[in-house]
């Protein structure tokens, strides 16, 4: 008797957690007058940046967003919590918004779906949004291609720069292109120097 409760336990657990790994529902966005605001996890809100907030998914998962009017896909990083308007899933930041084309719109029918975990889980979460503190280093995402000639276009030019860029495929067969161990000290100049050179839509990741 004991063992079988335990069994449902442990099934209602994994059909739980499939189930949390897509949903289905609204997205809105948000923009103006949070900038510059600390977000849920303790960063300065960027509406520049592609991140979003969840109401229960863990800070620095990887979600993809699917507009399910118009098919347009974007990857975002959860760093802060909503929203909290029943219906929605998830509230976008304008450039995340403007990936998917529903900035004029406001609220899109969308599809979430997990790409990535963060590898390592901040136990102290409540403590790091009173206080704002960030992790030491970042990953800077700068773009993912399907094509293998794009990825190292981009990376020709980042390299004239002095960036150092990294190339990482993925299981699906996508190159991403990095940056990595940028510090929070020299964050803002490397997102500055990425703008500059027309790279404006990145995604912040945790090593």
């Amino acid at each position: 008797m004991y063992r079988r409760l335990i069994y449902t336990i442990f099934m209602l657990i994994i059909a739980s957690t499939q189930i949390s790994a897509m949903e289905r529902g609204e997205a809105s966005w948000y923009g103006g007058k949070f900038q510059g605001k600390l977000t849920a996890n303790g960063e300065r809100f960027d509406t520049n940046m592609l991140t979003a907030a969840h109401k229960t998914l863990p800070f620095n998962t990887i979600v993809e967003v699917k507009n399910l009017e118009n098919n347009k896909i974007v990857h975002v990083r959860i760093n802060d919590r909503g929203p909290f308007v029943e219906g929605r899933i998830i509230d976008l930041s304008r450039a995340a918004a403007s990936k998917l084309n529903m900035v004029g719109a406001g609220v899109a029918k969308v599809e979430i779906r997990i790409i990535e975990n963060p590898s390592e889980l901040d136990s102290n979460e409540d403590h790091n949004a009173e206080t704002g503190l960030l992790q030491h280093t970042w990953i800077i995402q700068i773009a993912s291609f399907s094509s293998m000639e794009n990825a190292e276009k981009v990376a020709k030019i980042l390299n004239t720069h002095d960036l150092n860029p990294q190339m990482e495929l993925t299981s699906t067969g996508y190159t991403r292109i990095l940056l990595k161990d940028i510090s929070n000290n020299d964050l803002e100049t490397v997102k500055n120097r990425l703008r500059s050179l027309g790279f404006s839509n990145f995604l912040l990741r945790k090593p």
